[in-house]
């Protein structure tokens, strides 16, 4: 026996429809750029610092992202006072990341997530002594991963040791982040 009739079609489709619709869909995946500073610490050895953090998955592949990148001189200490020293991308513990300031977040394609992390390879493998303290350090290697993603930056002479307070600038200079100053 064949059914024919419109009616009938369209209540099957309708029926066929509204138990497709109340199926739980599956998240969005996508990619969070976060941007963080330290304050420092004098007890723990650590100086005033930025650095990214990206989290999510990936649209195309579902794979879990959960990274970070920050640029520094390999080793601290008085030669980094004196000019160009050698250069490393670090990675930071979850438990540090806790404590630091998360000053904006922004989402990014996954074309754009493997841009950043390309770029990130430039950084981490340029030869040399890569690393300045006053011209190209943790805030000129955010800097320019900012810049990637749309985020109008400079860098005011006074804020070149100050990351968080740079990264206040950078807020500031983009009003659309609606980022909190953190005091």
């Amino acid at each position: 026996m064949q059914i024919r009739s419109p009616s009938f079609r369209r209540a099957i489709l309708a029926l066929f429809a509204a138990f497709f619709f109340a199926l739980p869909q599956a998240a969005q995946a996508q990619v969070m750029l976060s941007f963080h500073s330290f304050n420092g610490s004098y007890f723990g050895g650590r100086y005033p610092h930025t650095f990214i953090v990206l989290e999510g998955s990936l649209e195309t592949t579902g794979q879990k992202i959960n990274e970070n990148y920050g640029f520094s001189a390999k080793s601290i200490g008085p030669s980094v006072l004196m000019g160009p020293v050698e250069h490393g991308i670090f990675e930071e513990e979850q438990k540090y990341i806790t404590s630091t300031n998360r000053h904006f977040t922004v989402q990014i394609s996954d074309a754009m997530y493997r841009a950043v992390v390309q770029e990130m390879k430039v950084w981490r493998d340029a030869p040399g002594k890569g690393y300045d303290l006053d011209n190209r350090n943790c805030i000129h290697f955010v800097g320019r991963i900012a810049q990637m993603v749309g985020i109008k930056v400079s860098y005011p002479w006074e804020l070149r040791r100050k990351p968080k307070e740079w990264l206040n600038h950078v807020s500031r200079l983009n009003p659309r982040l609606n980022a909190r100053q953190i005091p």
